[in-house]
């Protein structure tokens, strides 16, 4: 029998064997009670990027991440539970919308989302540019809120015994150079969903310039692995993957985002993110076994009403004015022609600079920084017109913006052939 000790299993792994499952349990466990030192845990994370993980290693270390801690359990509500989680994007405000939108079709919701680092926006940064929203839920005030037919929607932060192993080594992941393996991915986000005790979850696996998957053959890879994680676990899960080399919608930062999701709920809004909206409302109300049209219920306002009773529900005044930036400067069109190319990255880079996103967990971010977006690509332009509005409460920031956008959008004559948002699907029906 292999010896239950770090570097055992470092070396086992290093070597392209395959870890046993009691190696694994072991040293999961280890490492959330300290026994396991950082720099161990930091190389065996460095040879399972080299040597990847089977199916069935992966599935037994997610098991061992939800054991580091609690797991919820929400079968005894009286509505279908069903989640979404994306792998993150610029512009990506869709939990906004969708989250009371399916509610208001019969499902519960309860999702556990995060802030944001580096070009990708955080779903609970921009929530908390709402005066008084507060992210921190307990679960007995998540099963209150999601029990109230009038609610039924709760989006807050992940408690601290919610799979704390994960928690600890992604830490380590992101300082080590360690955050691109499959594996491990797929291990950290579902550990967390399949621990909160949703039935069912859809997925939206970000692809292109501002994902962090650029590629279809990587996307596919890991929407197959969660997939098959979340079936192995019993909760019904499918996946699309959607297109991420230009932003969604006209904004990317925290109360711009928020102001276009109202929008949305509000019957407008911008093309692209109404489309997706309703894709994956549809996905997880048939996730949920529920037979209704998500478009129906957006255009007769009972998910604004849902909208609004979530805010208020998590402290916040859904009619307070949101947070505006106190400095704006915008990029003009050089000439006349279409909008050939907006590069998602770049608009990301380039908000993040601008004090919407965060170097480093825990930092602060500004409400009110970001990009507003007045042409996406096939729009045609006219020279002088405005392309980008920058907001920002630290105009020093501008020269680092602007530089991120220098090469981010291109001005041609002919329109580019339009990408559909969603680019496949894996999972059942």
């Amino acid at each position: 029998m292999t010896a239950l000790d770090a570097v055992s299993i470092i070396t086992t792994k290093r070597d392209g064997g395959e870890l046993s499952d009691a190696q694994i349990d072991w040293v999961v466990d280890a490492f959330t009670r300290g026994e396991v030192a950082d720099e161990q845990m930091s190389a065996l994370a460095m040879a399972i990027v080299w040597r990847g993980m089977t199916r069935h290693e992966t599935a037994r270390w997610t098991a061992a991440m939800i054991a580091s801690g609690s797991r919820m359990d929400f079968t005894d509500l009286p509505r279908p539970t069903v989640d979404k989680h994306s792998t993150g994007g610029v512009g990506d405000k869709i939990t906004l919308p969708l989250a009371p939108l399916v509610a208001a079709c019969g499902a519960a919701v309860p999702q556990l989302s995060g802030r944001g680092l580096g070009h990708t926006g955080g779903t609970l940064d921009k929530l908390e540019s709402i005066p008084g929203w507060r992210a921190d839920v307990s679960v007995a005030r998540m099963r209150e809120i999601l029990t109230d037919p009038a609610i039924g929607a709760v989006v807050c932060a992940a408690g601290a015994d919610l799979a704390p192993a994960d928690k600890r080594l992604y830490a380590l992941r992101d300082v080590t150079g360690t955050v691109e393996s499959i594996p491990l991915i797929a291990s950290s986000i579902m550990s967390k969903k399949i621990a909160e005790g949703t039935a069912a979850l859809v997925l939206d696996v970000k692809v292109g310039s501002g994902a962090f998957l650029k590629t279809l053959d990587g996307a596919r890879e890991l929407a197959s692995a969660m997939v098959g994680l979340g079936t192995d676990s019993g909760v019904r899960t499918v996946a699309l993957l959607t297109a991420m080399d230009t932003p969604l919608g006209d904004t990317a930062g925290n109360a711009l985002e928020v102001e276009e999701s109202v929008r949305v709920l509000a019957g407008g809004g911008p093309a692209d993110v109404v489309e997706l909206t309703l894709t994956l409302a549809r996905e997880m109300v048939a996730a949920a076994g529920i037979d209704i049209d998500p478009a129906d219920v957006l255009a007769d306002g009972r998910a604004m009403d849902h909208w609004r009773a979530m805010v208020r529900a998590q402290g916040g005044d859904p009619d307070a004015a949101l947070p505006r930036a106190r400095h704006t400067e915008t990029l003009r069109a050089e000439r006349d022609g279409v909008l050939t190319r907006l590069d998602a990255m770049g608009v990301g880079i380039a908000a993040w600079r601008l004090g919407a996103g965060r170097v480093r967990q825990g930092e602060p971010v500004q409400f009110g920084a970001g990009v507003e977006m007045h042409a996406k690509p096939g729009d045609p332009v006219s020279a002088g017109q405005p392309l980008l509005t920058l907001h920002t409460d630290t105009p020093e920031t501008f020269q680092g913006a602007v530089a991120a956008l220098a090469d981010a959008y291109a001005i041609g004559t002919d329109a580019p052939a339009r990408v559909p948002l969603v680019l496949d699907r894996i999972g059942n029906s």
